[in-house]
């Protein structure tokens, strides 16, 4: 028993180490914090305008286009890593339809480049 309990003393001092961390990270901000508040510092913000109607407005296209890139980069990153790992093991196949896919995503940027989503006027 008494070895047991000795395995897992590093993952304990971990686990009280990380706690005593994450403790100090949530209570460093209400004693280093400026207490100064201005209208501006606790005004509202939510897409970039004021919000000065009701929440059910219509939103501008390009916003939605945005989200659409995000979601263009950040599904490629997803896959593309693992795929970078075992690249050597999966062949010539796997190769060719990571191209396909990355160009399928390179149309959709393409797309949104021409219908202006990466200017904001």
């Amino acid at each position: 028993m008494d070895q047991l309990l000795t395995d897992y003393l590093p993952l304990a001092v971990f686990l009280g180490v990380s706690l005593a961390f994450m403790g100090l990270l949530m209570i460093a901000p209400f004693l280093i914090a400026v207490k100064n508040p201005d209208p501006e510092k606790v005004s509202a913000y939510e897409c970039g305008f004021n919000a000065f109607d009701d929440a059910r407005m219509k939103f501008d296209v390009r916003f939605y286009l945005v989200a659409i890139l995000f979601i263009i980069f950040d599904l490629e990153v997803a896959f593309l890593f693992p795929w970078a790992v075992v690249l050597k093991d999966v062949g010539v196949q796997a190769f060719w339809s990571m191209m396909v896919f990355l160009g399928v995503l390179t149309i959709g940027f393409i797309y949104e480049w021409r219908k202006g989503a990466l200017e904001w006027d």
